[in-house]
């Protein structure tokens, strides 16, 4: 079945739970400029994958999907800071980590898929 539209994307997927998830951790933490940016961060996952679906080439999709991946460092990174800042627990940070490493070997997988071959 090919993909007629972005939401049929398993990483758009993915990427929107993960928002989600974030967004529900977080949304109590008095830290407005962390909460901000981990959420804006992690929404911007989805979003660049969206806009770069709908750009309709493979060089524009691809390119979208590398900052989608940038996006999902981005929230790991600050995953690892709001372990410092006491705001998630050992526990906590290792699930997050591990659903931002999927998301990461997800896109990975369709950056690879594509990329031209030489």
């Amino acid at each position: 079945m090919a993909i007629k539209c972005f939401e049929d994307m398993i990483a758009w997927q993915k990427a929107q739970d993960f928002a989600v998830v974030i967004y529900k951790d977080f949304k109590n933490n008095n830290d407005w400029d962390f909460k901000n940016q981990i959420c804006r961060a992690c929404i911007s996952i989805s979003n660049n994958l969206a806009e770069g679906f709908d750009r309709g080439t493979n060089p524009e999709f691809r390119r979208f999907s590398y900052i989608a991946l940038a996006s999902n460092s981005e929230v790991k990174s600050m995953l690892y800071l709001a372990l410092r800042l006491n705001y998630i627990d050992e526990i906590r940070f290792k699930a997050l980590l591990l659903k931002s490493e999927k998301i990461a070997k997800i896109l990975n997988g369709l950056i690879n898929s594509l990329t031209p071959s030489s």
